[in-house]
């Protein structure tokens, strides 16, 4: 499969909002002429996925989702720099906390091998694990959004944890830094002799 940029094509049917929430509105594009392949990319704030028309609909679930991820990984490989961090919180804070989370920096630290991030509340500032680096946008976003409800509340109480919800992908970024953790606890084969 591949997420690159593509034109319309004679063949497509009328562009259609996929089920599948996000951050950004999604068009999924079904082509008679498309056999095999699937591609997406993205078009200002939208995102176009590019199908071929006998797909079901559970197929095209599926398939825009894998695609979201890919874009999104694509995406985060692109290092933020501090500035860009900052702006990122900023934004964040508005989209899922009426704004009323200010930080005073927002920095990626080298220091962090057991956490994610850190917020020091009185200082009103957050670090970020440079082990995020790479990570899908999500899962950066979700750190981001954790972070910034500390300078709300500090600890990880029932108010925290509602303040949370408002970012739609909260488990699924959990999940996903769960599975990372998971997998570097695994005992790592020794490589057979020659190798």
């Amino acid at each position: 499969m591949s997420v690159e940029p593509s034109p319309s094509v004679a063949g497509e049917t009328p562009p259609r909002p996929s089920r599948r929430s996000g951050t950004s509105a999604v068009e999924v594009r079904r082509s008679a002429r498309r056999r095999r392949t699937v591609s997406a990319y993205r078009e200002g704030d939208r995102t176009i996925v590019l199908i071929p028309a006998r797909m079901s609909e559970a197929e095209e679930e599926r398939w825009v989702g894998v695609m979201l991820d890919k874009l999104a990984a694509q995406e985060s490989r692109r290092t933020l720099g501090d500035r860009e961090l900052a702006e990122r919180a900023e934004r964040l804070s508005a989209q899922y906390l009426g704004g009323r989370a200010r930080p005073a920096s927002v920095r990626w630290v080298t220091n962090q091998n057991t956490r994610w991030g850190s917020c020091t509340p009185a200082e009103a500032s957050i670090r970020l694990s440079h082990r995020l680096q790479g990570m899908p946008e999500y899962v950066l976003d979700y750190v981001l959004v954790h972070e910034l409800a500390h300078l709300l509340v500090p600890g990880h109480g029932p108010r925290f944890w509602r303040l949370l919800e408002a970012y739609p992908r909260t488990e699924r970024a959990r999940g996903y830094l769960e599975g990372v953790v998971a997998a570097a606890r695994l005992p790592h084969p020794a490589a057979p002799d020659g190798e």
